[in-house]
């Protein structure tokens, strides 16, 4: 009987992590929400994004990436995607006239909903309600800043939105697009196997998540809430609900105001 080939076999069992089909151009999957990413540094992405849930997910077709290299839209010889600003001052700006053509390469076929979003620390600073009406579009197109930022004049042509991470500046928009992909992703149908858990998790109904525990039933001195072993759904339920409003309470007053705001408007039209 001949031997197999060995590095035949390694080639025939090892598994590829890195979804590369679905991280192209082609082919698109009718009908699956796919994120467009354009940015100086493509090998950044997956990143975190194809690990765990997210990465099974892309694999699996449920979500579809594109990564598009700034790079390539550059001018001359060296590619130059950036110059200096208008009126002097330090750093550099992305151009017009790359991004431009950047932009328009990457959003021809796109149809539907589809929202162009540059990354900026000016711009509507994310949440659920956000992350879940992009997760209802088709797709979303992000551009990914670098330098000072992007020539104003881009931004008024294409209407792009300007979403922010947080009340801080980063070196540049990748690390705000992987978050904003996996805070959407994981709200598409599939993406978690249970659906439930997006329903009960912070953020869903406008207050902090009410406090986990799990196995062992005391760990270091510390039990578990004897509510939570009663069996009773009832008081459970009425537990977190207490827990929820009281962590929120003492930890996010501005998410507790709105929230007794709108409590208070639903009942006003009871």
């Amino acid at each position: 009987m001949t031997a197999p080939n060995k590095s035949h076999g390694r080639k025939a069992i090892r598994p590829s992590f890195k979804p590369r089909e679905l991280m192209t151009p082609t082919p698109d999957l009718v009908g699956v929400w796919k994120a467009k990413i354009m940015t100086l540094f493509p090998t950044a992405f997956p990143g975190v994004l194809g690990e765990s849930l997210t990465g099974k997910a892309l694999q699996e077709g449920l979500w579809q990436m594109e990564t598009v290299d700034l790079r390539q839209f550059g001018v001359g010889k060296h590619r130059n995607v950036d110059d200096t600003p208008a009126g002097g001052g330090a750093g550099m700006v992305l151009r017009p006239d790359v991004l431009g053509h950047a932009i328009e390469h990457t959003m021809a076929g796109t149809a539907g909903k589809w929202p162009l979003i540059y990354l900026s620390p000016r711009g509507r600073r994310m949440d659920q309600a956000l992350m879940q009406d992009l997760a209802q579009c088709d797709g979303v197109t992000l551009l990914c800043g670098r330098f000072e930022g992007v020539d104003e004049r881009v931004l008024e042509h294409y209407g792009i939105m300007e979403v922010s991470l947080g009340d801080f500046v980063m070196t540049g928009g990748e690390i705000a697009a992987q978050a904003l992909i996996d805070a959407t992703v994981r709200l598409i149908p599939g993406v978690l196997g249970n659906q439930a858990s997006t329903e009960e998790e912070s953020f869903s109904s406008g207050l902090l998540e009410h406090p986990q525990y799990t196995r062992p039933a005391e760990w270091k001195g510390r039990k578990i809430p004897d509510v939570l072993m009663s069996g009773h759904h009832g008081k459970i339920e009425k537990w977190r609900q207490d827990m929820s409003a009281e962590i929120t309470k003492a930890r996010r007053p501005d998410l507790w105001a709105a929230h007794e705001a709108k409590q208070h408007d639903g009942s006003d039209k009871d």
